[in-house]
């Protein structure tokens, strides 16, 4: 089943183009102890789901690519083709002379309704070229105008025109330190609209990825490629095809959770909708991998199965993005003690309560992985039973170069703080009218900004009483 990228703005062209050099770099790559049917059944699902091919047997990415601007477009489409591994469609992409100028109103209100026509027509036929259309993967920033206002339009419109597909927003959370005046206010206006049309949004931070860059990968001069360049790993880790849960070669499912390709009951949402997305008031997903080191370490290190699961799992309650300075004091509630009563004892601060957690292994003996610590119910809100709230999937194709490795795709209170402080500073400059004329002006009113205020103040109270 496949899946078409639309990938809006500078960034998210950029993380898109590193997405599909991560694929085909683990599809060429070392596949660790399968056998050659089975490596050759999981890059078969692979290029089915990401890429088509051209009479010259070169694979072309399932993808539009939609900027206000056409340099990175351009570069984009070049680094491509020169890669000589794969390349985007030429006749695949948009874009203009005059960027949004960080200006979510711009990107939303006057390029999206201007030029709907247009990118829905290379979405429709990119869609028309899947003998099996699964879905759609966005790829956007949050903080500037195209990606994050054109891209809120583009995906309502992807809602409307394909209302049975699965639809999944990759957000890039903005530097807390700042990137744009007004970006607090396109993230609210983003992610507001987002909730509205998405099935789920999986979200990256980048003051996260730029701690892994430095700390894990020691990377000194930190690129926004490098950042992009570690999104792409995580993502592709979760997005390679995966066994079955009963452990047989149906290289064909999703990791995300899709039943079988030959279910015609199910297109890309089903199993997700279901596990990861219980609710539409909870669509917030996070992701972890583990380990993660700089690639030159790699044949000098070695990892244990109960190692990578017991760090995985700390990350989880305590909220950490990565193995290193896990607080390992968090701890889960006792048992009784999560029922929420105007008598009970309130849960641990730092605990972060999960709705859902799918965990998809990769690698050597992967099959006789205990996963029971991630069953315990006191990770979980009392309203899922553990064994609907949890999911495991396991290859033992390995992953881009390492032996074992392990990923989380989380819903769960992870964002609860830093969408708490977005929403706060927002609301600030609201409150005294900043900038607020840079929007009017392109028709986005104070009575929008309070309605998506209201939505996010609503998904916050939703996470916390969890």
């Amino acid at each position: 089943m496949s899946i078409v990228t639309v990938q809006l703005g500078q960034c998210g062209n950029q993380i898109g183009h590193e997405v599909f050099c991560c694929l085909c770099s683990d599809i060429r790559g070392t596949h660790g102890l399968c056998s050659k049917k089975e490596n050759q059944s999981y890059q078969d699902a692979c290029k089915e789901r990401f890429f088509w091919e051209e009479e010259s047997g070169v694979p072309v990415a399932r993808a539009v690519l939609v900027d206000m601007e056409p340099k990175v477009i351009s570069q984009t489409l070049s680094m491509a083709a020169r890669s000589g591994c794969w390349k985007y469609n030429n006749q695949s992409h948009f874009c203009q002379k005059q960027g949004s100028g960080n200006n979510w109103a711009n990107g939303y209100s006057v390029h999206g309704p201007r030029h709907k026509e247009s990118i829905m027509d290379l979405v429709q036929r990119e869609a028309e070229r899947c003998d099996r259309l699964g879905g759609f993967f966005t790829i956007m920033s949050m903080a500037g105008g195209t990606g994050s206002g054109l891209g809120a339009f583009v995906t309502q419109c992807l809602r409307d025109a394909f209302p049975t597909s699965f639809l999944l927003n990759h957000v890039i959370w903005p530097y807390g330190t700042g990137e744009v005046i007004v970006q607090n206010y396109n993230s609210v206006l983003t992610l507001s609209h987002l909730y509205r049309s998405s099935d789920a949004l999986l979200v990256h931070e980048n003051d996260v990825i730029h701690r892994i860059c430095a700390q894990l990968l020691n990377i000194k001069q930190i690129s926004f490629r490098d950042v992009n360049q570690v999104i792409a790993h995580q993502l592709g880790s979760v997005f390679q095809p995966v066994h079955a849960a009963e452990g047989g070669s149906d290289y064909s499912r999703n990791p995300l959770g899709t039943k079988p390709c030959h279910s015609h009951t199910s297109l890309w949402s089903g199993d997700l909708m279901e596990t990861l997305v219980p609710h539409p008031e909870f669509k917030m997903l996070g992701l972890r991998n583990i380990p993660q080191i700089p690639e030159n370490s790699l044949p000098y290190s070695t990892f244990s199965w109960p190692g990578l699961i017991k760090h995985l799992r700390q990350m989880l309650i305590a909220h950490a993005q990565m193995e290193e300075g896990i607080d390992w004091q968090v701890r889960p509630p006792p048992p009784g003690s999560s029922t929420p009563s105007s008598h009970s004892t309130k849960k641990p601060l730092h605990f972060n309560t999960s709705i859902a957690n799918l965990v998809i292994l990769r690698g050597k003996d992967v099959h006789s992985v205990d996963l029971g610590s991630f069953q315990d119910p006191s990770l979980y809100t009392s309203w899922l039973k553990p064994q609907d709230a949890f999911n495991a999937w396991r290859t033992p194709r390995a992953f881009n170069k390492y032996e074992k490795s392990a990923s989380l795709v989380s819903n769960s209170q992870f964002l609860l703080k830093p969408l708490d402080s977005i929403v706060g500073k927002a609301w600030n400059m609201f409150a005294s009218k900043a900038y607020i004329h840079q929007y009017t002006k392109f028709g986005i009113e104070e009575e929008d900004f309070l309605d998506s205020f209201t939505t996010l103040e609503q998904v916050i109270s939703s996470y916390t009483t969890l």
